[in-house]
Parts: structure tokens; C-alpha cells; sequence
């Protein structure tokens, strides 16, 4: 077990190194969030005057939303990486290592993590500066970041599965697909009280959006505990399934190479 947390460790800073060598990639994912922010922000500031936002300023509701949705948007691309290293041949060189098979994978996984959960820490803290507020405090802050992690290793893991595509049009065509149905169909933007019954009995179900409930609720000022559990819980399960999922697909290319 020792020797596999530690190639885990090994291939996440393999990865964490190339992220540090591209400093304008980081820069770069973090300017949707923003236009999400101030933007969308300032354009539809009076729709909590609909009522059902349990909140005065629309950006205290909004940066949840921006948070849970960026490490969506980000993570679905993970695939992207693998399916590069594919087609360069590293990934099979790495097969010739007695390297853990799952390390291969996990280490793809921590690093997404990691990076997901910088993300998220610096899109609460210029919605910070933006002017939102935060009665749930630290803790609050990083029940949203540990909820968007897990939702960000749910859809990284899963797009590992494009070992088995592997082609870039597939994956490209799957995660535009999903994106937008995914965002809109969960509480990012609107109030439950004000979506149709359908959307909302459908947001019930998304993924996205229990991440959604459970930060939403622990950065709020009477937090429910309940419900911060239910989601995390299903999270972490849902997690769990998608990583041992994308183990067995890696597996599956190994047996095909």
C-alpha cells in the first residue's frame, strides 16, 4: 500500500510539474469564472428580488454556482491529457515500468484534485474582493472546495474513458454536449423555487447540482447539516465508482496495447 501511495505521489508531481511549467494555462481557466462572476453578476444582480435565493446579493448565490461549475468545465478535459499521452507514446513507455497500474491512473486524478481545489480557493476569494459574503466562514469555504473536488474527480475520472475512443472529435463532441444541460439543469444560476417543476425534479438527480447544495448550504448562515451530508456522501460514492470505473478501463487498454 506504502508503495503505491507512493508512485501516486510520484506521477501527481510528474503532472503538477508540467502544470507549473504552463503558468498562463492557470491564468487562462480562471477568465470564464470571471466573466461568470462580474459579468453574469452584474447583468442579473435584481433577480433575487424574485425571492427563493435565501440571500440579498445575487454574487453571495453566483460564486457557489461559478466555483462548482468551473471544476466541472475543467476536469471534463482530463481525458484530453491521457488520450496525448497515448498518442505520444508515453503512457506505453510507463507500461514497461513495474510502475502500480492504478498509480497511473490516481495520479491524474490527485492532480486534477489539487488543481481543482487551487481553482475554486481563488474564485471564492475574488468573489471575496467582489463583494460577496461568506457567514458559513473557513469551514464553509472548504466544505464548497472539498464538494467541487469531488465533483471534479467524478468527470475527470470518468473521462479517462476515452482510452477506449481515442479520438479527440469524440471527446470534444461529448463534453460540449454535456456541459451546457448539465449547468442549466442544476440550481447554478437559479433559484430552485423559480425553475420549472420538471428542471427541478431533474436537478434532483444531477450531480452538479448536489455539489451546488452542499456548498451552498455549509457557506450559508444556518447551514443544513443534512443535506451537506446526503450530497457529500453521494459525491464521494459516485467518486469512488467513477475512479475504480476508470482503473478498469485503463486495464482494459493495457490488455489491448
Amino acid at each position: 500500500m506504502s508503495t503505491a501511495v507512493a508512485q501516486t505521489w510520484y506521477m501527481t508531481q510528474r503532472q503538477l510539474m508540467v502544470f507549473a511549467r504552463q503558468p498562463a494555462y492557470a491564468v487562462i481557466t480562471l477568465i470564464q469564472p470571471v466573466i461568470w462572476l462580474f459579468l453574469f453578476g452584474s447583468l442579473f444582480r435584481k433577480v433575487v428580488e424574485l425571492g427563493g435565493f435565501g440571500t440579498v446579493s445575487y454574487l453571495d448565490y453566483l460564486v457557489p454556482g461559478v466555483v462548482v461549475m468551473s471544476a466541472l468545465s475543467s476536469n471534463m478535459w482530463a481525458g484530453m491529457g491521457t488520450l496525448e499521452e497515448i498518442q505520444r507514446g508515453t503512457l506505453n513507455r510507463f507500461l514497461t515500468t513495474p510502475v502500480s497500474r492504478a498509480a497511473l491512473m490516481n495520479g491524474n486524478v490527485v492532480h486534477n484534485g489539487l488543481v481543482t481545489a487551487l481553482q475554486s480557493v481563488i474564485i471564492v476569494l475574488l468573489g471575496l474582493l467582489g463583494g460577496a459574503h461568506c457567514p458559513g466562514g473557513v469551514g464553509g469555504v472548504a466544505i464548497l472546495v472539498l464538494a467541487a473536488v469531488l465533483l471534479g474527480t467524478i468527470f475527470g475520472a470518468l473521462s479517462a474513458l476515452g482510452m477506449l475512443v481515442q479520438e479527440r472529435e469524440s471527446i470534444i463532441g461529448i463534453n460540449t454536449f454535456l456541459l451546457l444541460p448539465l449547468t442549466f439543469l442544476s440550481t447554478a444560476f437559479m433559484a430552485p423555487s423559480q425553475m420549472p417543476s420538471w428542471m427541478r425534479h431533474i436537478a434532483d438527480f444531477n450531480p452538479l447540482n448536489w455539489a451546488m447544495v452542499a456548498g451552498r448550504s455549509a457557506m450559508s448562515e444556518q447551514p443544513d447539516w443534512g443535506a451537506v451530508a446526503g450530497r457529500g456522501g453521494a459525491l464521494l460514492g459516485l467518486a469512488t465508482v467513477a475512479v475504480w470505473l476508470s482503473i478498469r478501463t485503463f486495464r482494459s487498454y493495457q490488455r489491448s496495447v
